[in-house]
């Protein structure tokens, strides 16, 4: 998979990343990923993830998660030369180009489609990750009651109108902030997401 994913991109160079034990999630919400702590893992996980650090030089991420490395190496490219090559959806709110290995699609995100891409994760939250959304509930799909509040993400020119819109749907500052900073991928080190200043 890793040879045909080099292939497919034309890559020259890769990093690979797994994440490690530490999350700084965890430290802000306890809560965080808790409905996978009885999951069984899979039977060749340990070897597989050996295999990767040994035969593909994967590096083992600390504190942060391997999307926030992604997200991170992207972004400080600054330029359309790395490409993240993911089947996680929440990887598009990195903005650059993205490939998806499974169904072989490649796209290009913009900084303001990324920007839309997390305010709606933190309109629905997370259930993989058990992140509430605005209403606590954590949904994989959109509902038709939502449908229209999730569409007048695409009339906003920019994050504060976005911002200002989920914020009236939450109506609870705290709630925001802690279900934003889980949902946030880092785009530089130590990237935390806070409200933004109006523009």
């Amino acid at each position: 998979m890793m040879q045909r994913i080099l292939h497919e991109t034309n890559a020259m160079q890769y990093r690979s990343f797994l994440s490690g034990d530490g999350n700084f999630r965890y430290d802000i919400y306890p809560e965080y990923k808790a409905n996978r702590r009885d999951a069984p893992r899979p039977k060749w996980l340990q070897p597989v993830r050996e295999h990767l650090v040994v035969a593909w030089n994967s590096s083992v991420t600390e504190d942060i998660e391997a999307d926030d490395a992604m997200g991170i190496e992207q972004c400080l490219s600054n330029d359309d030369s790395t490409i993240i090559c993911s089947i996680d959806k929440d990887m598009l709110m990195i903005p650059g180009k993205h490939y998806n290995f499974v169904k072989q699609e490649f796209r290009t995100v913009s900084p303001l489609e990324g920007l839309r891409n997390f305010y709606y994760q933190l309109i629905m939250g997370d259930r993989t990750d058990n992140i509430p959304g605005y209403d606590g509930k954590m949904r994989q799909k959109t509902p038709k009651f939502l449908e229209s509040a999730v569409a007048y993400l695409d009339e906003c020119m920019n994050e504060y109108e976005m911002f200002e819109h989920v914020r009236n749907m939450y109506n609870n500052d705290e709630a925001m902030l802690l279900s934003g900073r889980c949902l946030w991928i880092q785009r530089k080190e130590g990237d935390r997401w806070n409200f933004p200043n109006q523009q």
